[in-house]
Formats: structure tokens, sequence, C-alpha cells
């Protein structure tokens, strides 16, 4: 275990308080005759979009950043997390609106020291042992040991970062680290979870394959919005519209979501907990969002197995895939970022050209555990 309490970044605009959804209930009450803008229409936080250059502009407004709601849980949040380590505010606002912003934080989090807020566009000379950011080039370019990208649909231009759906999750991940992953090994003798983390090319989908043509092991229907392969069965996954999926999400149907490569990937309690319950082996190939999530919920009855396969065989994998050249790019550009996600899986598997080896090395793996 660490002997000193682990430093924590948290970015402030959409991670603590509403930002963008603040700013489009303005613009649709400015612009009353128009539809109104959803959140979803936002893809990044330069000025896109309908009314980008107005929408921008509200965010160097001292008093937009004066009165932007608390985002629902937030207070608790910080609360439990400065419990278990030094907690920084890491914020960008213009030099107008700082005094705005530092008295918001002071008054909100009051458990959280002055001294401890830090202002500026320069995320990527800040060392932290783990920073929480919406803003994906924030995390890219993060000097933070554990960077972690806080899903929001203005975010989903790079695939394959370490992040989260929700400060449960989060706060669920920090506990990992902060234990130094010192909690009993998972046991999945009497049925639990696996899930298949790797980055693209690395044999997740082939090795789940293998996994549930032996006795003991099953794989729950995933939904997604990616279109079916050439080399895919109708019964690969659950294989739906973007709308479709959206609503679904709305009404609960998914514990956990993720956009991977723009397209959306959802599981289902349903679907998983009948396995289980049968003594049998959840597989799922699945990126990390997903795997913490589900980590957080089924807790020792889930193993996270990193898929690590030579890069060069990884990039091959790719090229020679059914997928436009666009989302090659974005799988290849991902592996740096991807290959990071070893160090919050519970075991590494060397993936060769044999998969029947790391089919074998997982079995083993499971049974004397």
């Amino acid at each position: 275990m660490r002997k000193y309490r682990i430093r924590i970044g948290l970015d402030v605009d959409d991670t603590l308080y509403e930002c963008n959804s603040y700013a489009v209930s303005i613009l649709n009450r400015r612009h009353p005759d128009e539809e109104p803008m959803k959140v979803e229409e936002i893809k990044s936080w330069s000025a896109c979009g309908r009314h980008g250059e107005e929408r921008i502009a509200l965010y160097s407004d001292p008093e937009f950043v004066r009165t932007q709601p608390i985002t629902e849980g937030a207070q608790e949040f910080v609360k439990k997390l400065a419990e278990i380590a030094d907690v920084f505010f890491i914020t960008a606002v213009p030099a107008r609106c700082m005094s705005a912003r530092a008295e918001r934080l002071v008054q909100d989090f009051p458990e959280i020291p002055p001294q401890n807020i830090i202002m500026g566009t320069r995320k990527d000379i800040i060392s932290l042992d783990i920073m929480l950011d919406d803003g994906s080039h924030n995390i890219s370019s993060s000097r933070a040991a554990y960077p972690v990208l806080f899903r929001k649909p203005w975010n989903t231009d790079l695939s394959g970062l370490l992040s989260v759906n929700s400060y449960d999750d989060f706060l669920h991940f920090c506990e990992m680290v902060r234990n130094s992953f010192s909690e009993n090994f998972p046991t999945l003798g009497n049925g639990g979870v696996l899930c298949l983390v790797g980055p693209s090319g690395s044999s997740k989908t082939e090795i789940a394959n293998g996994l549930t043509c032996l006795s003991g092991f099953e794989k729950p229907l995933t939904s997604t919005t990616r279109p079916r392969r050439t080399t895919e069965g109708e019964d690969s996954y659950r294989f739906i519209t973007e709308e479709q999926f959206v609503n679904e999400m709305k009404l609960g149907r998914y514990i956990e979501t993720t956009v991977y490569s723009g397209y959306h990937f959802g599981t289902s309690k349903q679907d998983i907990d009948p396995i289980v319950e049968r003594g049998n082996v959840a597989v799922i190939p699945i990126d990390i969002c997903g795997a913490i999530t589900l980590k957080n919920l089924y807790r020792e009855r889930a193993m996270l197995v990193f898929t690590r396969r030579n890069r060069a065989d990884a990039i091959k994998s790719i090229i020679c895939r059914d997928i436009d050249i666009e989302d090659k790019t974005r799988r290849i550009m991902s592996l740096d970022f991807e290959y990071r996600n070893s160090e919050v899986c519970d075991v590494e598997i060397n993936v060769g050209s044999d998969v029947k080896e790391a089919v074998a090395e997982i079995v083993k793996l499971i049974r004397q555990n």
C-alpha cells in the first residue's frame, strides 16, 4: 500500500459543474423560435454546431461561471474523495472569471483547501497520481500516472483512453490505485464475469469465442450501434440503431455503456446475471471504461484480463479488418493509450500466433483461483 496520500486532480467544467448543458439551456431561452438544442449536438469543446461562437462566449462570462449549477452528486463525491486523497481542482477559465470560479469552489467544496485550486490552461505540466477530466485533449497530454476521461457526448473522438462513466466508478478506481490492487484476487470458480481488455487487434474476440466453446463459459449479448462485419454472425452482438440505443440507455437498460471508434456499446445486467447465477463465467470483450464499471459492480467476482499482443501484429490485424480507413486510423492512434490500461487489470496475458494458448492460460488461471 502507498505510504502517502495519493494526489488527485479534478477538472471543474462538466466534471463538477454543469457547463455545456447549462449553456444549451441558456441558448434555448435566447432562441425560442428554433428547434431546441440538445447537449448531444456538441461534439467537441470548440465552437462547433449551432450557435457555437455564442456558446463559447458564455464560458468567458463571469456571471455564467458564478451561476453554473452543481452536477448532481458532485459535493458528496468530492467529500468521499477527500477522505482517501489530496484533492486539487485543476480548472481552465479566463482571467476575468477566476475570482468567480474560486469563490464558487471555496463555497461549494469547503473540505478542499483554497491553495489546492489551480487555474490555467497548461494542464499538461501538472504532475499528479490521478486526473479526471472530460476533455480528451487534456487527458491525452496529461502527465498524471493515471489520466482518466470522464465520458461525455463531446469526447468520443478518442478510443482506448482510461475512462469512467460515473463518480462511483471513479471512486472505485481511486480505491484500487490507493490500495495498490491489494484486494483479494478474483475468484470465478462459482461464477463471475471475465472482462477481456486490450487494444484493437489483440484478439479479444477470438479469445472470447475460444472460451465460450468450452463448458462453463458464456458470452452475454452486448448491444452495439456498430455495423455488423462480414465475418460476424447475427448473434455476435445485438445490432441496433443509435436512436434505439440512446432510448434504451435513458430507460436504464444498460449497466455500462461506452463509445469506441464512434460507436456505442452497452451491457445489460439481465444478460449477465443469469450466467453468473448458473455458476458459469460471463465472457465479455470490453474497453477499460466498461471493465471498471463491471468490476465496481461484481467486485471479487469480476476479473480484468489484459490481452497484450505484439504491436506490429496488432496493427496488421487492424489494417486487415473490414472497417473504413477513418476507423482503422482511430484504432491505431489509440494503441499507446490502450497499452497503459494493463496497469489497472488483474492479470496480463501475452497473445501470440496461437489464440488457443491464451485461452488455455485463462482457463488455468480461473481454475487455480
